[in-house]
């Protein structure tokens, strides 16, 4: 049994970065599947969206996360996330991220403007953002003596005092694979945080890495946690359409800087769908471009920034110009091809804002929590910011209230088990269920549509659980277990609304409802 004071799950901005606050005083494990440097913050172009220049204010920040929330973002979670955004970015400046400088702008630094937003508030690092401030924080995580770093390791599922006969000692630690020696390790801790990302992977074409099974949240509904919103499901509506490109964004702030969606005959189309055109929030600017694919029987349409000095693009967005070139596109000449692929996921884990769940010791941040932020739609670039506010909310709650580390915790018993025999099995369900929830479960649903794809996920999920109570864990096993409990739950919150709002769009209910409610789920205990 290996024991810590925190064990962290997952290695993104809010994982990394609620380490480094805790670390000085506290032994900190931070557990990840692949390498500290696999995760959807890594991937993130455009920024982080806070009030930094004197010409914004907190209120106009708000206003536009309400708005792009269709009125279900939570007051006191919208307002505390913008309100500490500043102070979160003052501190990613002191850990040393190289934000992109601007000697013209009063804070030094250069602003852009994205989707939603009423003013340009989007600090980045040019056009990877996320790879910036990743490789920032990882070279200090991995050279900071109090955090043990466990790289290809995935968490089977948390230790719940509940379930072993402690029904007053809330979350005791966690069940981890070691992938590479094959082996369950038993890791007891004061305090374990959800920090596992989102769930793309559910669904067949996402911006997502591979590694955003949805673990964090599977993970808190079998352990007793309420989830809020999981039907809303963020479709980001540029994604690069080439054969060789595997989901490559191509950034909102293309958009913000003036490019233009195009149909192939080059006419535009998105002042037709919005009168904010180009600059509508992300869920319609998708759902344009779904409409505009089907009704046209299109691939793919274009988004057309060539219009545009070159020396300002190859200034503003060199990676995707370069990652484009190698493709044998040349923005600064030719539109790009893109598609709507799926990229966020608004709900998650219920918190309150101190990040705590309902499992006493038990933390959700980042994309696996649903604090309230979002609501039906995420704003562009408020994502990290929330990783940073509520990854230092938690380390403040953590450090303020110390628990009892659990001692003599059961083991992982593996005697009833035995290798198994035919791994084709979760590979063909895994395809089938990302297949499904794609056409059933995508930009618009209908009641029949979702019905169907609850039909089939109960079938894969009683296969599932079969296989998993006969064979031996395995990475795939753990993040298809994981997948199939997200695919039911996202199904679940989708038939329990009844109206279209934000990145919910259904046929039945295309009307929204005077009052927005959150769609809550509860597990049985």
């Amino acid at each position: 049994m290996t024991a810590f004071d925190v064990l962290i799950l997952g290695s993104g901005l809010a994982g990394q970065s609620l380490a480094l606050r805790l670390a000085d005083k506290l032994k900190v494990a931070l557990v990840t599947k692949r390498s500290l440097e696999d995760s959807a913050s890594a991937w993130a172009q455009g920024g982080i969206a806070s009030v930094l220049d004197p010409s914004d204010t907190t209120e106009a920040h708000i206003a536009d996360t309400h708005t792009a929330g269709a009125g279900l973002c939570a007051e006191k979670a919208t307002r505390f996330v913008v309100e500490n955004g500043p102070r979160a970015i003052r501190w990613l400046i002191d850990h040393g991220v190289p934000f992109t400088p601007d000697a013209n702008s009063p804070i030094g630094y250069h602003l852009t403007r994205e989707g939603g937003h009423s003013a340009r508030r989007i600090i980045h690092a040019a056009d990877a953002t996320g790879a910036a401030v990743q490789a920032t924080l990882t070279e200090q995580v991995r050279t900071h003596p109090n955090i043990a770093i466990f790289e290809q390791h995935i968490a089977v599922d948390l230790i719940i005092g509940r379930k072993i006969g402690r029904p007053d000692e809330g979350c005791l630690g966690a069940y981890v694979l070691d992938i590479a020696n094959d082996e369950v390790r038993t890791f007891t801790a004061r305090h374990t945080v959800l920090a596992t990302g989102g769930a793309g992977k559910v669904y067949l074409y996402t911006t997502n890495p591979d590694t955003a099974t949805g673990d964090g949240v599977a993970m808190a509904w079998r352990a007793g946690c309420r989830v809020a919103n999981m039907e809303f499901i963020q479709f980001h509506p540029t994604c690069l359409y080439h054969p060789q490109a595997k989901s490559f964004l191509i950034s909102e702030a293309v958009r913000g800087e003036g490019g233009l969606l195009r149909r192939p005959d080059g006419s535009r189309f998105m002042p037709e769908h919005d009168a904010r055109a180009e600059l509508a929030p992300r869920d319609i600017v998708a759902r344009a471009i779904d409409f505009e694919m089907k009704k046209h029987g299109l691939d793919c349409v274009f988004l057309d920034i060539s219009h545009k000095p070159a020396d300002e693009l190859k200034d503003h967005f060199p990676n995707i110009l370069a990652r484009c070139l190698e493709l044998g596109i040349d923005i600064t000449r030719q539109p790009i091809p893109v598609v709507p692929a799926v990229h966020f996921s608004c709900g998650g884990v219920v918190t309150d804002l101190r990040a705590r769940t309902d499992v006493a010791g038990l933390y959700a941040i980042g994309e696996t929590a649903c604090t309230g932020l979002h609501g039906a739609n995420r704003l562009a670039s408020n994502s990290l910011l929330e990783c940073l506010v509520f990854g230092e909310a938690a380390a403040a709650d953590i450090l303020a209230n110390p628990r009892a580390l659990a001692t003599e915790l059961p083991q992982w018993d593996e005697s009833r088990v035995t290798d198994a025999d035919e791994a084709i099995v979760i590979s063909h369900n895994w395809e089938e269920l990302r297949r499904f929830m794609w056409d059933y479960v995508g930009i618009v649903r209908t009641n029949k549509r979702l019905q169907r794809a609850q039909h089939r996920i109960r079938l894969l999920a009683r296969e599932i659980d079969e296989f998993y109570s006969h064979f031996r864990v395995s990475n795939d096993l753990i993040e298809l277990r994981n997948l199939v409990v997200t695919a039911d739950l996202i199904v679940r919150s989708a038939l329990q609304r009844k109206e279209s709002r934000g990145l919910h769009f259904s046929r039945d209910y295309p009307e929204t409802l005077p009052k927005a409610r959150d769609t809550v789920l509860r597990p049985r205990r």
